[in-house]
């Protein structure tokens, strides 16, 4: 029962990934005993199961998701949001107003508008309706400062890395707040700008790197060599 690539190796479709008893899972396909990848992708070998992470996917919504999504229409009881997916998603009025809620009387727009950016969670989904999103809990809501980058959803587990190490890293060695949005939108704030482009210089090597192994040490390394560059450049600024 052989597996024909090595755990996250990069796999195009029609590969051969394993034969014998093991069950075709996302993004794969069963033929005679054998699995074949369907997509471009991470090869993943879970127990008997094979799955393809696919480099380059729209996000499907999952309830409990923690996502950010940009307004797209302000309407009559609520507000309709891009999140980076096929679906629009819905936040009702009543979500985010205290107080009670009159059509007729308020304007939406003065809470929220086009453009803006939210941090919300959804609370109900399936493939018949839109889903429905909250800012009723705490660190959700509106976005008022900090960077925003964007990634391939299946590359968010890649930035969480195992048991939280990756983030972890950039957090401490940049001192940046980062907020992973599942539909692969991350919201990153810290003190002074330069910390924040250091943790999007490393998110950007993430996405382009993210089949790679021992990636996390190479970042830190980059994040400290960047770090001594920019106190170098104080320090010469100073002097002259």
């Amino acid at each position: 029962m052989p597996t024909f690539f090595e755990r996250r190796q990069l796999v195009t479709p029609g590969d051969l990934l394993a034969e014998g008893t093991y069950l075709a899972g996302e993004n794969t396909y069963k033929e005679n005993n054998k699995i074949y990848a369907s997509r471009l992708g991470l090869v993943q070998y879970e127990d008997k199961n094979v799955n393809v992470v696919a480099l380059r996917a729209f996000y499907i919504p999952k309830l409990g998701d923690t996502v950010i999504g940009t307004i797209v229409e302000v309407g009559f009881s609520g507000w309709t949001l891009d999140i980076n997916s096929p679906y629009l998603a819905i936040l009702r009025a009543s979500e985010v107003l205290s107080r009670p809620f009159r059509p007729q009387e308020n304007d939406l727009s003065k809470v929220l508008d086009v453009g803006d950016l939210v941090i919300a969670k959804i609370i109900t989904y399936d493939r018949t309706h839109d889903p429905r999103l909250t800012v009723g809990e705490p660190g959700l809501g509106k976005i008022t400062r900090g960077q925003i980058v964007k990634m391939t959803p299946t590359k968010i587990p890649r930035v969480i890395g195992r048991k939280g190490s990756m983030v972890s890293m950039i957090k401490q060695e940049t001192g940046c707040h980062i907020i992973l949005g599942q539909n692969g939108v991350i919201l990153i704030t810290g003190k002074s700008l330069e910390d924040e482009q250091l943790a999007m210089m490393a998110l950007r090597k993430i996405e382009c790197e993210s089949h790679t192994s021992g990636l996390t040490d190479r970042i830190a390394q980059m994040i400290k060599k960047e770090k001594a560059k920019q106190k170098e450049e104080i320090k010469n600024e100073s002097e002259t």
